[in-house]
């Protein structure tokens, strides 16, 4: 599992000081990136380094989260199959869950346009932070 602290943005708040929902998109994508870098551990965004397109998420919120206060992104994988992962998030503040959500990555060839198989020595990595049920 990996953990990412997000401190939230005057932006990400509303005139009651209650995060926008927005706000967990990319605080969910934030949670991504030591999982990006698994398999491109630069993160060099160039065409032919590139190897994930996102190809479905869904949120659930659960309680309500407030400027002033940091939120703990919690972050692991549910399932790995042939070409594609899910990736399950969690979004923690006052020690208490107040969203989750999943987002599916295929590993993609950008230069032929199709899906390819993740390779064995990265589906070895993503299992060790494999998680069957949800943590919460």
């Amino acid at each position: 599992m990996f953990t990412t602290k997000v401190t939230p943005r005057f932006g990400d708040a509303d005139g009651l000081r209650h995060i926008n929902n927005i706000a967990l998109v990319e605080w969910f994508e934030v949670g991504r990136n030591p999982i990006f870098r698994i398999f491109t551990p630069d993160l060099d965004l160039s065409y032919d380094k590139w190897k994930l397109i996102l190809v479905r998420t869904e949120f659930d919120y659960i309680g309500q989260m407030y400027y002033g206060k940091d939120v703990e992104i919690k972050s692991f994988i549910l399932k790995i199959g042939n070409s594609s992962f899910t990736i399950g998030h969690e979004a923690w503040q006052d020690n208490e869950l107040k969203a989750r959500g999943k987002a599916v990555l295929v590993n993609y060839d950008f230069e032929i346009g199709k899906s390819k198989p993740i390779p064995e020595y990265i589906c070895k990595t993503l299992e060790k932070h494999l998680i069957t049920e949800e943590i919460s």
